[in-house]
């Protein structure tokens, strides 16, 4: 449900995100952690695996072969190692990363929330289909909100040469 909402979702790890606390945070659309953070897919070591999403997730964040590594071994994933692999976006001190996610969340939450509604699924289709597909679903996703409230207001407070005020509609 986190992947598919149309809110924008994010996930600040501080301390280790192993088995679905893993899962959980691949399915947010931004993911921070705090320098001592560590992933993992440990559910080989109980004789089972990933059930949550992170045969698919992981493999589609970071790579096809970074995947097997960590679901197949159940190895751990420290933080730069994350960042390096694409699992998370930043690494931030400890005590700076709530702050840090925080003010992303709140950048975010001052856009248009019907434009990030659709951002957010045109972007989740990337690796999904046909991209030919892709680009005419992005296309009427546009068409749909160019003719919104919220482009109306948003391209009027740009020229105007102020905080744009969004509806979502």
């Amino acid at each position: 449900r986190l992947e598919t909402m149309r809110k924008v979702t994010l996930a600040a790890v501080n301390g280790y995100a192993l088995g679905g606390g893993c899962e959980m945070a691949l399915a947010c659309d931004i993911r921070y952690c705090a320098e001592g953070a560590a992933f993992g897919q440990p559910e080989i070591n109980l004789g089972i695996m990933p059930g949550w999403g992170a045969t698919q997730r992981l493999a589609r964040t970071t790579s096809l072969g970074f995947a097997k590594e960590v679901i197949l071994t159940g190895r751990m994933v420290k933080a730069d190692e994350a960042f390096t692999r694409g699992l998370v976006q930043a690494v931030h001190p400890a005590e700076s990363l709530l702050a840090a996610t925080l003010e992303t969340a709140h950048g975010i939450a001052a856009k248009s929330p019907l434009a990030a509604a659709y951002a957010k699924e045109a972007t989740n289709r990337a690796l999904h289909g046909d991209l030919g597909a892709n680009f005419v679903h992005e296309a009427d996703l546009f068409a749909i909100l160019f003719s919104s409230e919220d482009a109306k207001e948003g391209l009027s407070a740009f020229t105007e040469k102020r905080a744009p005020v969004f509806v979502g509609r």
